[in-house]
């Protein structure tokens, strides 16, 4: 057996090993928050509130919301979620190209709104924090008989340079790693963490890895803000 397992991404529980309701409870908890940019919220502003880069339609986002609520309730696909959502944005006019106004500068720009592959994006990132939310949680209060935490990359040709390095990395549930690089770890990272028992660590013939380097980047928003993050973390996802 290899401790490595590859799921397909949409079975978000198998992978993090929680149920769809502990998954809705962290997602149905959130609030709304409009966005104009894509990194005008970052880090644990992502945990209280739902956004959508250029959505600033408070009854649309509550929509697109809602729909993610009922997929992580149903366990329903992309599919079922575009199929539902698609024909909403494109009567409402977010879709596509657009001329729109940037509440920073107050310029009219070009934007791209919505499009098939942004949905998926949505979708995709949306599902996979609020199964890892729960999951962090569960290790956080069951780390006293799974002290260890291994990084699990999918190693295929999607796979990002650096997520591909640390995938296999072993270090204590408490290690500060992983307040910085628990998964996901930018927009389509479909990485994971596997929860491990000493007996575990025997087993399967790893080790607890030496400390990792971390090269710190810093990321200048728009408005002047700068947000220090790892290499290979997505600045919104620190």
């Amino acid at each position: 057996m290899n401790i490595h397992h590859i799921v397909n991404y949409y079975e978000a529980a198998a992978q993090f090993e929680i149920t769809p309701e502990e998954a809705l409870e962290f997602f149905l908890a959130k609030g709304l928050s409009r966005s104009f940019r894509w990194d005008d919220m970052v880090g644990q502003e992502h945990d209280i509130a739902f956004t959508v880069a250029k959505l600033m339609n408070q009854d649309l986002l509550d929509f697109v919301k809602q729909e993610l609520d009922r997929v992580i309730a149903n366990g329903d696909t992309f599919a079922d979620f575009a199929e539902q959502i698609m024909p909403a944005l494109q009567r409402r006019g977010w879709w596509g190209k657009r001329d729109v106004i940037d509440p920073l500068t107050g310029q009219v720009i070009e934007a791209r709104l919505g499009s098939a592959s942004r949905l998926e994006t949505i979708f995709r990132t949306n599902l996979q924090s609020a199964y890892a939310k729960g999951q962090w949680e569960n290790i956080q209060e069951t780390k006293d008989t799974f002290p260890y935490l291994m990084y699990d990359a999918v190693d295929d040709s999607r796979t990002r340079t650096q997520h591909r390095a640390w995938d296999g990395i072993v270090l204590p549930a408490d290690h500060p790693f992983w307040q910085t690089h628990y998964p996901p770890n930018d927009y389509n990272c479909r990485c994971g963490v596997i929860q491990l028992t000493w007996d575990d660590i025997a087993e399967y013939g790893l080790r607890i890895s030496d400390q990792p380097d971390v090269k710190w980047l810093i990321h200048e928003t728009a408005d002047g803000r700068q947000i220090a993050h790892p290499e290979g973390v997505g600045p919104t996802f620190i």
